[in-house]
């Protein structure tokens, strides 16, 4: 089985979990504000990372030897987390995830930066494209540029930079240190926010199972993104994500009546169309 195959496989895990997280966390979201979903999502997962790195007797290879990097992952990925929670509230789920899907072209247009890589042609190309999907989504003079458009490219260009942390943090730690570092770090953080004006709500009996599932499929995301970054390069998992899009429309419109807009789908196949050029220059470049 090639490489590529796997990384597939592991991100296809990616998938549905992160449209389960999407209908749990619209749910929570009727109770709780996004902080107080972190904190919950954050000491549930740091639970069961304890009992799973207890039960695999792999406490010793937990250290903050990278300390410096796993805060700079976390606090990447918290915050656009909380803006992908945010935006959940503001937009259809499929408009969100659009976005979203925008965070291939920022790993591409920060791998200079991040990485030392020259930023090639079909790295361009994608960009470009990737740009009018967003127009066409946004449609900018028609529709409101509101918060929730912020916050969903917001939420991209803080998952795009986990994506290299994410990949950094592999060269040195396992994937049982990073998912631990990453819900005891976010919890410290969800408290701090979620606290700050002197009240957290406690979640009702209602909130429990969201709750659960939201914490779960956070984990398992994770693991599943983690293990296919070790199979092939971040441009190359992030785009395989787009599969979801048109699954979450579908859930969308049957669980909360939100409109099957055709120019958010259009927008995100430009955009998709943009990552793939990518991909089969990644791929061709493998082959020389």
């Amino acid at each position: 089985m090639s490489p590529y195959v796997k990384a597939a496989l592991w991100m296809s895990g990616a998938i549905v979990s992160f449209m389960s997280m999407a209908v749990a966390g619209r749910s929570a979201s009727a109770e709780l504000d996004t902080f107080e979903i972190m904190t919950y999502r954050s000491f549930i997962g740091l639970f069961i990372m304890a009992l799973a790195i207890t039960a695999t007797g792999r406490w010793n290879r937990i250290s903050t030897r990278n300390l410096k990097l796993h805060t700079f992952r976390n606090v990447s990925h918290f915050t656009g987390q909380n803006l992908w929670f945010y935006a959940l509230t503001l937009m259809p789920m499929a408009q969100l995830f659009a976005f979203e899907f925008t965070t291939p072209i920022w790993v591409i247009l920060l791998s200079p930066l991040m990485l030392g890589t020259k930023l090639r042609w079909p790295g361009l190309m994608a960009a470009l494209l990737a740009f009018v999907g967003i127009l066409i989504i946004t449609r900018p003079g028609a529709e409101p540029f509101g918060a929730g458009v912020w916050a969903g490219l917001g939420c991209a260009i803080g998952f795009a930079l986990t994506y290299f942390y994410t990949k950094k943090l592999l060269e040195h730690e396992s994937i049982y240190a990073i998912l631990f570092m990453m819900t005891a770090m976010q919890a410290a953080f969800s408290v701090i926010f979620a606290g700050y004006d002197g009240d957290i709500a406690w979640p009702t009996n209602a909130m429990i199972a969201p709750l659960l599932v939201v914490s779960i499929t956070g984990l398992v995301a994770h693991l599943c993104i983690s293990m296919a970054l070790k199979f092939a390069p971040a441009s190359v998992c992030a785009p395989i994500e787009f599969f979801r899009l048109p699954a979450i429309a579908v859930v969308g419109a049957m669980l909360y009546n939100e409109p099957l807009d055709p120019l958010v789908l259009i927008g995100a196949i430009f955009i998709f169309g943009g990552n793939y050029l990518n991909i089969l220059s990644e791929m061709k470049s493998d082959v020389k």
